[in-house]
Parts: structure tokens; sequence; C-alpha cells
């Protein structure tokens, strides 16, 4: 269950580690007449950096672009939390990136393992983004609502909305 004081006091920590527990969010450009893609997520934290890895032929890899910018979209693992986050992307085949983040799974999709011709990363750069933790507890989402519906200028306290700002000290926080 997602904690809404982490939200509240510690929102980018938790995010980085929301993140970490997912398999995959949905990636798409800004700008592009295309739909977004599942892709499966390497945080950098230090950085706001989140790495894919990618093949040179695929759709979205072809029409990137200098100055290119990207939505990433997640549902945390328990769908208490959401996240949709921006930032500039780029396509890099960095041997380094590409060997940090490996594992037998990526390996499953290149044949020729790290030296695959077809293989290369995205490093989407976050500068912006709004996450949504909600109350996973039944009975606190029903006495909310009940709550709200005795009273025409309540609303239902079930969760927190934020917006995130990323800045080199914020990734630290």
């Amino acid at each position: 269950m997602v904690s809404l004081t982490e939200a509240r006091e510690t929102p980018v920590i938790q995010l980085w580690d929301e993140i970490d527990e997912i398999h995959a969010g949905m990636l798409g450009l800004q700008g592009e007449h295309m739909h977004m893609q599942p892709m499966a997520p390497f945080v950098d934290r230090e950085t706001n950096t989140i790495w894919f890895y990618s093949k040179t032929d695929a759709d979205l890899v072809q029409r990137i672009r200098p100055g290119s910018r990207a939505h990433f979209c997640v549902v945390g693992k328990n769908h208490d939390y959401h996240a949709c986050l921006s930032g500039t992307i780029t396509e890099t085949r960095d041997p380094a990136k590409i060997d940090e983040y490996w594992s037998s799974i990526v390996a499953a999709w290149y044949h020729g393992g790290k030296s695959d011709p077809t293989l290369t990363m995205l490093a989407l750069r976050v500068d912006d983004g709004e996450i949504w933790a909600s109350t996973g507890n039944s009975l606190r989402f029903g006495w909310e609502i009940a709550k709200a519906n005795m009273s025409d200028e309540k609303m239902p306290d079930v969760g927190v909305h934020q917006h995130l700002a990323f800045t080199p000290t914020l990734a630290k926080q």
C-alpha cells in the first residue's frame, strides 16, 4: 500500500521507489502521432534519468530528434500510485549504460547480446512530473465518500496529488 505521508513529504524518493517496483510503463514522444508503448524503466536517481533498452529500428527510436520530448506514465504495482513524467529524450549506445542495467531478461530480446547491432538505449531526462497516490484502505475510502456526500463543500480526501519540478537538489530529497 502506498504511503500518503511519503507522497506529501518525500515524493521524489517515493516516485523512484515505485518505478523500481514495476516491470513496465508507457513511453511516448510528444508531438508525434503515434501511440505510447510499454517499456521497462531503469532509474538513475542521481541524474533524474530513466533508461530504456530499445532497438534501432523501432518507430519510437526512428522519430527521436535533437530536443525531442517524451512522456512516461506509470501505474504502481498495487494500483494505488500513478505518475506521468516528461523530459528530453535521447538515444545512446553507451556501453557502460548497456552493461549497467543488463540482465538475463534484457538479453532475451537481443540475440547478439550486448553487441547486438540493433541494441540501443534511450535516456529520458525527467524535468517535470505529476504523481497521484491514493488510499488502498476501503474503510477509509468509504468514510471519505460518506463525509463528502453529507456536505456540499467537502471533497473526499482519498489521496495526494503533487506536481514535481526536477532540479539537482530535488533528486537527493
